[in-house]
């Protein structure tokens, strides 16, 4: 058994991992971290997990752990190792962005390593410490990667919505469901926190740098998945690239080109991500959909868990989408 301790248990990315893991019969859960409810049963917080279990919120941690996930805010996970020493046979999979970047990658004696598994496969199965990409660095990614492969990107443009739980958990004027209900809005315009790991992740597979990424997110009026299109010229066939992207996500499970419009309702409360092709004329169009909390976050973590351990990355994944 994979014994497991998680900090943040009582966000959305945490619940979701809770959820998952639950149900991973080579899973033990040691621990569940959070100051504001120890003492309180998972299920006060997480309501779905009623009748699930009957694990509580504890506010300590024990190193008898093989893995450690790390489901807090942006900033935290640097404050909480700080702060809290973690035995160094002790893997962590942090699901905050402070690792990403290789500049931010070694932290004390740890390095962490970008867990996006359709990029670094061979790498995660011998890591210690994982880097979780975020949800639209994933989505976009894994829209660009084979092109990337083929040296096929110079400017790509992209436009992206996401539902109100990639905003987190805590409260904020445009989350608030008379702000959200029948709006839509744009944010971070060409600004977005995640065109930098997009960039040192392309140039992985494309070392000429791809000369703009342009990227427009908009906040959706629904709860959770991406929906993202990327325009770029491109003078393939559309035969010669659909083989392409078969090709290069062929060993990827979670991965798959459509030959029918894709849409959200496909992917939600799944770890799948599915792609579309559409060719008009020079130019290409990829669409992407994936659940952000899945394999935008906690299911994608759970799958690089499974790589680290040396098992089969979709257990416990295997889940159908709630397509009605």
């Amino acid at each position: 058994m994979i014994k497991v301790g998680i900090i943040g248990g009582a966000g959305y990315t945490g619940g979701e991992l809770l959820r998952l893991l639950i149900h991973h019969h080579l899973v033990e859960i040691v621990f569940v971290h959070s100051k504001s409810n120890a003492g309180n049963p998972i299920y006060k917080v997480h309501a779905d997990l009623l009748g699930e279990s009957n694990i509580q919120f504890t506010d300590t941690i024990s190193d008898a752990i093989d893995v450690l996930f790390l489901c807090v805010g942006h900033g935290e996970a640097i404050k909480f190792l700080s702060s809290n020493p973690i035995a160094s046979n002790v893997k962590i999979i942090d699901l905050s962005q402070d690792f990403r970047l290789k500049e931010n990658a070694t932290f004390q004696d740890r390095t962490f390593l970008y867990g996006l598994p359709e990029l670094n496969k061979p790498s995660i199965q011998k890591a210690q410490n994982i880097a979780n990409p975020g949800c639209f660095a994933t989505a976009i990614q894994l829209s660009l990667m084979p092109l990337a492969n083929a040296g096929c990107l110079k400017e790509v443009n992209i436009t992206g919505i996401t539902g109100s739980t990639g905003a987190g958990q805590s409260l904020s004027a445009s989350s608030h469901f008379s702000w959200r209900a029948n709006n839509i809005q744009a944010y971070k315009t060409l600004t977005h926190q995640h065109l930098l790991e997009i960039g040192e992740s392309l140039l992985q597979l494309q070392p000429e740098s791809v000369s703009e990424i342009n990227f427009v997110p908009w906040r959706g009026d629904f709860t959770r998945g991406i929906f993202a299109s990327t325009v770029l010229h491109c003078t393939l066939e559309e035969e010669e690239l659909k083989t392409m992207f078969t090709h290069f996500y062929a060993n990827h499970p979670f991965t798959h080109l459509s030959n029918e419009p894709i849409s959200l309702k496909q992917v939600v409360n799944t770890n799948k991500c599915l792609l579309q092709i559409e060719k008009v004329a020079n130019k290409l169009v990829v669409h992407v959909a994936i659940d952000n909390l899945l394999k935008g976050a906690s299911g994608q973590a759970l799958q690089n868990m499974n790589l680290m351990f040396g098992l089969d990355e979709t257990i416990g994944l295997q889940l159908k989408a709630n397509f009605f």
